[in-house]
């Protein structure tokens, strides 16, 4: 069904909105993928916090335009499924989790913070863990030194116990 010229300034105005708070775009070429299939992969994404669509490419041109995803535009042949997330990670990681099960989604490019990327490019973004595991992964770094230090004192008093006793 085709849209008219209010439903496609809508559909612009909508993607253009997900776009000025995100940090990346992936886009995936989503040709004889079961119905099934996308729609376990738009229940991945929605619980990623990932913002899924399928959309005329020349919609999604003029609503990259005059952003810093507009390197994307050259890119956008064929039949396109567009991932834009907030997270740096998330859209990368959605899609590319997808495509290791799927062989006929193929990522085909992507953009993180204005930096165009290749399908390489978008599957090294997919690789780094999510902020909260990075999170984490700090503070246990942080705390070893301090939690080390209480135990080496929990081991002097007890030695100190035992020689008293």
């Amino acid at each position: 069904m085709s849209l008219n010229l209010s439903d496609k300034k809508a559909v612009v105005a909508e993607v253009s909105a997900k776009l000025v708070a995100a940090q990346t775009v992936v886009l995936a070429e989503y040709r004889g993928i079961e119905v099934g299939s996308l729609t376990k992969l738009r229940a991945d994404a929605r619980s990623q916090q990932v913002y899924l669509r399928v959309l005329k490419n020349t919609l999604a041109r003029r609503a990259v335009e005059g952003t810093a995803f507009a390197p994307l535009a050259s890119e956008m042949t064929g039949p396109l499924i567009y991932a834009i997330s907030e997270d740096a990670v998330a859209a990368a990681k959605v899609l590319n989790d997808f495509a290791k099960s799927n062989d006929k989604l193929v990522v085909k490019a992507g953009n993180f913070a204005g930096k165009p990327l290749d399908k390489a490019g978008v599957t090294a973004l997919a690789s780094i863990p999510s902020k909260e595991v990075l999170i984490a992964q700090l503070l246990g770094v942080m705390q070893a030194p301090v939690a080390g230090f209480a135990r080496a004192l929990a081991a002097l008093a007890a030695k100190k116990e035992a020689e008293a006793a």
